[in-house]
């Protein structure tokens, strides 16, 4: 079991600079206590994500760590010139000396790419193009492609990634249909579901890859993203994390309610109860962290724990008590 760091960066406060400068104090907390990776969401126009150039943010975040690895989860594809993205991959990964974790994915909400005069009806499948484009870049001298979205013809690569072919893949899967494409491009995948239906994708995905004859050792990480608030008592953490949910909430809603319109789905429940009952939030003691998330573990069958730590008005000594008291008492159990 891995542990990771997933963070919208959803507005906090008045001032955006101050939130940058607290959020990179707990990115060096999350080094120390020893997660894997920290995971960087890409929005467009709304309060949810106040780090929409997710390649800024993630530059400062490779000065301030020397061990933990970052990326987008994910960069929306859609909006970037193939060859614009391929040299900032390029960049951040030479920067912190081989430590991206590549996200990619084409945008959940047709109203932010709307806003870049993107055509939501084409997402997946410029998308696609685009993707094998970006491969291409980051694996070839030359780059020669010929597409409905994109002409390229002998353009020079002179950047390169550290890690090779390229940085290892991410994308956050919804549906269960997707495993198996996700197994064959050897993706690592964080599932937006219950424990149990991230149960179902986690074994399909595992047959999928034995299916095709690849080490069960070498399966890329499976993840379930949860938020997580650790505090001295349940009662404590539970009155930090609903005030904090219902803020981050109402962000994650606002550009669909701009336009008179719900989710396209049920991410999240909308009540902070039914999401503490339902395991899309864990907030408790220690105790009460830890035998939630091994329960919900087992059922999920992950190898990879993504927790949201800081969201919403919380503050930088409630998110980082709840990093000290999740690294000494949580993780070593997990």
């Amino acid at each position: 079991m891995k542990f990771g760091v997933f963070d919208h960066m959803d507005r906090a406060g008045a001032s955006l600079g101050h939130q940058f400068d607290e959020r990179l104090r707990l990115i060096e907390l999350y080094e120390q206590a020893g997660f894997h990776a920290y995971h960087l969401a890409e929005h467009h126009a709304t309060p949810l994500g106040m780090a929409p150039s997710p390649s800024v943010f993630l530059a400062a975040v490779a000065q301030r760590t020397s061990r933990l690895r970052f990326g987008p989860l994910v960069y929306t594809v859609n909006l970037y010139h193939p060859l614009r993205l391929i040299d900032e991959i390029c960049m951040l990964d030479q920067m912190s000396g081989g430590r991206l974790e590549l996200g990619v994915g084409r945008g959940i909400s047709p109203y932010e790419v709307g806003y870049y005069g993107v055509d939501p009806a084409t997402g997946p499948e410029r998308f696609a193009e685009a993707l094998d484009v970006i491969l291409m870049g980051l694996t070839q001298p030359r780059l020669d492609h010929t597409g409905k979205y994109f002409t390229f013809k002998d353009v020079p690569m002179e950047m390169q990634p550290v890690q090779r072919p390229y940085p290892p893949l991410w994308y956050g899967a919804n549906s269960l249909e997707s495993a198996d494409r996700l197994a064959k491009q050897a993706c690592n995948t964080v599932v937006g579901m219950r424990a149990d239906g991230v149960g179902q994708f986690a074994a399909r995905y595992r047959a999928a890859w034995q299916a095709l004859g690849r080490d069960p050792k070498a399966m890329p990480l499976i993840g379930l993203s949860r938020h997580v608030v650790v505090g001295d008592s349940d009662r404590e953490a539970q009155g930090a994390a609903k005030r904090a949910f219902v803020l981050w909430y109402d962000a994650l809603i606002h550009l669909w309610r701009a336009h008179g319109v719900g989710l396209p789905r049920q991410l999240i429940p909308a009540e902070f109860e039914d999401a503490l009952e339902q395991g899309y939030i864990i907030a408790g003691s220690a105790s009460t962290v830890r035998e939630r998330m091994k329960k919900d573990n087992d059922i999920a069958g992950i190898n990879y724990s993504l927790c949201r730590l800081a969201f919403g008005d919380l503050s930088f000594e409630e998110s980082a008590r709840s990093i000290e008291l999740f690294a000494r008492e949580v993780m070593p159990a997990l």
